[in-house]
């Protein structure tokens, strides 16, 4: 069986704000220790995996410039798809066909969920994202580009805010690793006890039947609406971008594959304009 972990940060044991896993620089203090934790997690999946009959594991890790995950410290054997600025696939980068399954770990829960920890999509420029009218986070949109490739997602874990998403979108399994209190506080479970959810977890969901690929009809259109009109002044720049108001903009594809190329396009845009008042 070959199985490929997209790993992101803030739905990781241990952490509950930005001052701890932004990246590495003097503003986040304790990112050391973030990435032990990430690590943490994702090493517990690994083992899990293999337990539940993996023979290949590849693993992306997808949080900021993706370059978080310590190396000499993952469990030998897999491999890790490191760094940012290229391809086309996003959090999903490394995953084709030959995949069984997919798991997510660390995920978090859409922009705007109540008690969600550190809760966000992609970027703290986007305040709602929606594709086909239906309201998404990066858990939605990294099983879609999973699904469009034909690989079902088998177990997410994150907080409880998180979880509860996957649930509702997928019904997958699901480790809940932390509970939010809000945006940054929440009840952290002791990394012991998280290896143990999250191992017997992806053990469980990998030997179970797996539920069918999250496939999105086509064509694909993705409106996201910006915190600030500056971000949506640059995103409307792009060819095939509609400006719908102020602060949103929208895009539609005949494959989601498209679809969410442009939409990457897009983020990398709504940057550049954030940083257009300076």
């Amino acid at each position: 069986m070959r199985v490929y972990i997209s790993a992101d940060i803030e739905g990781v044991t241990g952490l509950v704000s930005w001052s701890q896993c932004g990246r590495p620089n003097s503003q986040h203090y304790d990112f050391a220790f973030a990435r032990r934790m990430m690590t943490h997690d994702v090493n517990a999946a690994v083992r899990g995996a293999r337990a539940g009959g993996a023979t290949f594991i590849r693993i992306k890790d997808s949080h900021g410039n993706s370059k978080n995950l310590l190396v000499d410290e993952l469990e030998p054997g897999v491999e890790l798809v490191s760094g940012h600025g290229a391809g086309a696939d996003g959090m999903m980068e490394g995953l084709d066909d030959s995949f069984d399954a997919a798991l997510l770990i660390g995920y978090h829960a859409r922009a705007g969920t109540l008690g969600g920890i550190m809760e966000h999509t992609i970027t703290g420029g986007i305040h709602r994202m929606w594709v086909n009218g239906a309201e998404m986070g990066e858990i939605g949109l990294s099983s879609a580009a999973a699904g469009h490739k034909g690989v079902p997602i088998a177990f997410v874990s994150s907080d409880a805010a998180g979880c509860r998403e996957a649930s509702e979108l997928l019904g997958v399994p699901t480790a809940v690793v932390k509970e939010g209190y809000g945006r940054y506080m929440g009840k952290m479970l002791h990394p012991e006890e998280t290896s143990t959810l999250i191992g017997d977890g992806v053990m469980n969901a990998l030997s179970a039947s797996l539920r069918s690929p999250f496939v999105l009809d086509e064509p694909v259109t993705i409106r996201v609406e910006f915190n600030r009109a500056e971000e949506a002044d640059w995103v409307g720049r792009a060819p095939e971008v509609k400006r719908v108001d102020g602060y949103t903009c929208e895009l539609s594809a005949g494959s989601f594959a498209q679809a969410h190329r442009a939409f990457w396009v897009m983020i990398g845009l709504s940057a550049a304009g954030a940083r257009s008042g300076d």
